[in-house]
């Protein structure tokens, strides 16, 4: 097994590996990721999500696009957008952490937001926000980094597979 690494991509990196990332968010999606999309899901629609989504807030220089790779595979990603409202400067919000399911239970999600926390105190953040599927696999791994529950809001978002709807945890860390 190689090491991971974990470094930023700029918009000319995203636009050189799309179809690596669009391989990646489908992947997830297709393993039962709540992370917007719904079965089926298709390469093309992973794509435009990082070229129509993405790669403007990476380009406008609102974003922070971070990359796990083991040896030459995009293991993982994650988004830090501090894109935020003159009276938010010192917040951001976590984006769409996503690991490979070959790549799952290496530690690699948590690396990466290690590294998310660096980046956000570099730009001076003193508060993360995100969301998660409430009961979701990720929500530990929140918790154990010391993200705290704000509070929980039901029916928010479809289910990947089904057409339930799935509650959502919205969490907060101060750094």
């Amino acid at each position: 097994m190689s090491a991971t690494t974990i470094t930023p991509f700029c918009a000319d990196d995203l636009v050189r590996h799309l179809p690596e990332f669009g391989a990646l968010l489908g992947a997830c999606v297709h393993d039962g990721a709540s992370v917007g999309f719904v079965m089926p899901c298709s390469v093309e629609a992973c794509e435009a999500f990082w070229r129509g989504k993405v790669l403007p807030s990476l380009r406008a220089g609102g974003l922070v696009l971070l990359v796990a790779r083991q040896g030459e595979a995009l293991a993982g990603t994650v988004q830090l957008d501090y894109d935020t409202m003159p009276n938010q400067r010192h917040r951001a919000e976590v984006r769409k952490l996503l690991v490979h399911p070959a790549f799952r239970r290496q530690g690699i999600a948590r690396a990466l937001m290690i590294e998310l926390e660096r980046h956000a105190l570099g730009l001076q953040r003193s508060l993360l926000t995100l969301d998660t599927r409430t009961g979701d696999r990720a929500e530990p791994l929140y918790t154990g980094l010391g993200y705290r529950t704000a509070g929980v809001i039901p029916g928010y978002a479809r289910d990947t597979h089904t057409h339930a709807f799935d509650a959502t945890t919205i969490m907060y860390k101060p750094l």
